[in-house]
């Protein structure tokens, strides 16, 4: 075989029925992305002979003869980038990038009818991050960066720092190495939802050529934990063992088999002969909870930290504040219903995965895609008796993580690998794998009771809230006690009750996502107040903005006030504003609805605290180097969320430098003290603070040094790019490094931020909608988004959030569903049986930011990155409610439930929307 690889050939013959990605990929072609396997993604698309292929699909030997151009060949061999590539920077029309090869391909080959229906175009293409407006952008010639300015970084729509190498194929993600000597490990999973492990026969496949070493539950230690990551451990139940002899869910793992290929270990899994006893197992939280059901753990309550084992309650939240009673009776309207949200799954296009190695300095390094590197190695250190500095962490760039990757999942069981064959091993997960052997959202079951006064004052509010954690308690209780929160704490009622669990069942467990419950209990609560307000003759958004919390008003919930959470900005007037202008525009924007459709509208309003309870680090390091230019060291990830670009914002606003002065290293437990993670909303409210503080540091020490080496008074000396002005003049920042050098001073400083006190972020969303009564069709006419982020260090970026958090909202509400069978098995472990928002889907959302600016924050920002989730579903609701005027419950909003739903009110085909 002979083939072209942007302009290099290649004869090496490939495997029996490998496909051309992996070919690529094999020769160091890693612009060439795995997302799906089945060609749903287009993750992996390449040209052969200049025709867009996915090369998932597309067998390596067909290539033979012919011309193949990966993303790395777009730009020409001077190094110019191709005009797509350009774009692409200009618009920046990628968050996370681990999509954006697979576009850049399409888009080059686009002629220019294909140009006139993106729709048809991108119908291969999925991103989960931008919410596509981006890449319509990039597509168009929109420029969307600005130039840098000295001093004057925040605030303005800077690129990200990754975007030449994103658009170029060299950003490295975690499998984007060579590691010589590398072997493949593959996971037996269990068949059973619940069943004791007899025992196991590995012999057989240990006589499959290629394989190393089969570990079983007798390999593991006995030691619990949780695959959560969160700062302080024992807000998590330790209930999972690496390996178990239990299994509690079809997809756990039963045996690990590490070989030369994925193929050897692939068949090693195969031969595994398995004996089960078969338990009885339980998939209905409501179930699980009654007596006499099957027991998911069987585990002493306080060691292993799970409220009552025995009715398969892992947390629990009880709580009252004045008298609900009293505020229902005092009610001259009082509104009930059950609210249901469904599984979803994060559906990062990178899956789950991690490689390790010894150094050569006999360390054990993990190369993971995390969002928490620091948490792990913490926990890999506490499960093998492994001192850190025997254990380093990293994370490259992430392909997309919305919560799921804040887990430990595959990091252990590799781990495990190494440390027994002292071999480097690489487990990475298929995309079936991630829908059930991962996490997903929490499905929900939330029971409201809210009353008013005809007057519009909120009487009561009293929840019931049954949250899913699946057959591990990984995140449970957490998002079980966020949940509750802020979705009570948002508005004023002298009575207020709640009564929350957190259950196991024997399903695929549940764990972070976006919003981290929030989502689903908000969907509850402004549905049941859109509700209310319409029984007492209220326009909707009139009844929650007379009661909404005010800016010094406390955030009371039926678990008490949090004593460091604290509202220092107050933006949610100006984003019910927001919706109120959006309302009275009725012909000014948006798309006409077709004749003879119901059109209604609504909105939601959300609030969330700007970062976790109980603490959260993150240190910093800045540094100046020999050539008069800035290191930066931070520990927290980049998938997409944009850090990395704020942290040089700010650091550079701090140093009167520009960006391009700026290197950042970070992600690396080597780089710093510690550092949290990558979720909750704090990779500007808490790393970035703790960069603020190095920089300043650094910014005073630089001062300090000048002013003693000039002999020179300290007020009268100035940073400026490049350089510390004087009255005598300039001492550039080369030789002040030099002379600092020369008395054995190192230019550097730290920062540290410990995560409170913190803020609230505000959010709302308003949706214009026409349905179509015949068949249940809806579309978006008009959506607005308005977002109080206190001080915006990066508009472009931060709208970016906005899109792509309502964008994976509407996928949400609309259609995404993680479906289980009656065994308990996922049935929708591929993107095509799970529907992912493509660019057709996915209407163009205004996005307005409040002027606001925060006192906690660092230089005025609030958190944006899980925030604009929560109000989509509820305000998507809320306009079905006024155009058909039927309230649905549960989501997703799929059409045939729509359609089922206007047949059993009795909708006519041709009737009027907009009943109250």
């Amino acid at each position: 075989m002979k083939v072209d690889v942007n302009g290099r050939s290649h004869e090496e013959e490939p495997r029996p029925g490998q496909c051309l990605r992996t070919y690529l990929r094999d020769r160091g072609w890693f612009g060439v992305k795995k997302g799906c396997d089945q060609g749903d993604c287009g993750a992996c698309t390449v040209h052969v002979d200049g025709r867009p292929v996915h090369s998932c699909l597309y067998p390596a030997f067909r290539a033979d003869g012919r011309t193949v151009t990966t993303v790395e060949g777009l730009a020409s061999p001077e190094g110019d980038l191709h005009p797509v590539q350009q774009r692409f920077l200009d618009a920046q029309g990628f968050q996370c990038g681990f999509c954006t090869a697979g576009f850049l391909m399409t888009t080059a080959a686009l002629d220019e009818d294909a140009l006139e229906d993106l729709p048809r175009a991108f119908k291969g293409n999925l991103c989960r991050c931008t919410g596509y407006r981006a890449i319509e952008d990039a597509v168009r010639g929109v420029k969307n960066v600005e130039a840098p300015a000295p001093g004057e970084s925040v605030g303005r729509s800077l690129p990200a720092p990754a975007g030449p190498q994103v658009v170029t194929g060299t950003a490295r993600y975690t499998f984007d190495i060579e590691v010589p000597g590398l072997l493949h490990m593959k996971l037996l999973r269990s068949p059973h939802a619940h069943a004791r492990i007899m025992s196991i026969d590995t012999s057989a496949a240990l006589r499959v050529p290629g394989v190393h070493a089969v570990f079983t539950h007798q390999d593991a230690p006995e030691r619990h934990f949780s695959t959560a990551r969160h700062e302080h451990p024992e807000e998590d139940p330790d209930d999972t063992r690496v390996l178990d002899d239990t299994v509690r869910y079809i997809g756990q793992r039963v045996a690990a088999v590490v070989a030369d290929s994925e193929g050897a270990a692939e068949e090693g899994c195969r031969r595994i002969e398995v004996t089960y006893e078969v338990l009885p197992a339980v998939l209905d939280p409501e179930d699980a909870m009654r007596p006499g059901a099957p027991v998911v753990h069987d585990k002493d309550a306080t060691l292993h930290r799970i409220s009552r084992p025995g009715d398969n309650v892992v947390g629990e939240a009880h709580g009252e504040v004045g008298d609900v009673e009293a505020g229902f009776a005092e009610a001259d309207v009082v509104y009930e219903d059950t609210f249901r949200t469904q599984r979803g799954q994060h559906a990062s296009l990178e899956t789950h995965g991690a490689v390790a190695w010894f150094d050569e300095d006999g360390r054990l390094t993990v190369r993971t895609s995390s969002q928490t590197p620091f948490l792990t190695r913490r926990a890999l250190c506490a499960l093998y008796d492994l001192p850190p500095e025997k254990v380093r962490v990293v994370a490259g760039r992430v392909g997309g993580g919305f919560g799921g990757k804040q887990e430990m999942l595959v990091e252990d069981i590799v781990a495990l690998a190494v440390l027994r064959l002292r071999r480097p091993v690489k487990l990475e997960y298929t995309r079936a794998e991630q829908f059930y052997g991962a996490t997903t959202r929490h499905p929900f079951t939330i029971h409201v009771k809210a009353g008013a006064r005809r007057d519009g004052v909120l009487t009561a509010l009293q929840l019931r809230v049954v949250a899913n954690t699946g057959a591990y308690g990984n995140h449970g209780p957490a998002v079980m006690f966020h949940s509750v929160g802020e979705s009570m704490a948002i508005y004023r009622a002298r009575n207020k009750k709640v009564d929350a669990y957190s259950v196991y069942t024997h399903t695929v467990p549940a764990g972070a996502f976006r919003g981290y419950g929030l989502g689903q209990v908000m969907f509850a609560v402004e549905s049941a107040f859109d509700e209310l307000a319409r029984r007492i003759g209220m326009d909707p958004l009139e009844f929650k903005a007379r009661n909404v919390i005010g800016a010094e008003e406390p955030m009371v919930t039926p678990g008490g006030h949090e004593e460091d959470l604290h509202i220092a900005s107050y933006g949610l007037d100006q984003c019910i504003g927001v919706v109120r202008r959006a309302q009275a525009d009725d012909a000014g924007a948006g798309l006409p609805a077709p004749e003879g459709w119901l059109v209604g509208e609504g909105a939601a309003l959300a609030m969330i605290a700007t970062g976790p309870p109980g603490g959260h680090i993150a240190d910093a390091r800045a540094a100046l180097l020999p050539d008069g230019t800035f290191d930066l060291a931070v520990g927290t990830a980049e998938f997409g969320n944009g850090t990395t670009t704020v942290h040089k914002q700010i650091a550079a606003g701090e140093l009167a430098t520009t960006v391009d002065r700026i290197t950042v290293r970070q992600s690396d437990t080597d780089v710093v003290r510690h550092d949290t993670g990558a979720f909750a909303s704090t990779g500007t409210v808490v790393a970035g603070k703790a960069t603020l503080r190095a920089a300043r540091a650094l910014a005073d020490m630089l001062l300090d040094f000048a002013a003693a080496h000039l002999r020179v008074p300290r007020a009268r000396c100035r940073l400026a790019d490049e350089a510390v002005t004087h009255p005598g003049g300039r001492l550039s920042l080369k030789e002040l490094y030099a002379a600092a050098r020369a008395v054995g001073v190192e230019v550097a400083a730290d920062g540290t931020f410990g995560g409170t006190p913190r803020s609230v972020a505000f959010n709302a969303q308003w949706f214009r909608l026409a349905v179509d009564p015949g068949t249940g069709e809806v579309r978006i006419l008009r959506s607005v988004h308005a977002a109080d982020a206190g001080k915006v260090m990066n508009p472009m970026q931060c709208r970016g959030q906005v899109e792509g958090g309502v964008a994976q909202a509407l996928g949400s509400t609309l259609f995404e569903n993680v479906r289980i069978d009656a065994r308990g098995e996922v049935e929708t472990a591929a993107f095509r049986r799970y529907r992912l928002p493509q660019y057709a889907d996915i209407p163009r959302t205004e996005v307005h930011f409040m002027e606001t600016a925060d006192a906690i924050g660092p230089l005025g920002a609030k958190s944006m990155s899980e925030s604009p989730f929560n109000p989509v579903a509820p305000a998507y609701a809320n306009a079905l409610r006024d155009a058909t005027g039927v309230r649905l419950t549960e989501l997703p909003f799929t059409r045939d439930r729509v359609w089922r739903a206007l047949r059993e009110a009795g909708v006519p085909d041709g009737g009027v929307g907009g009943s109250s």
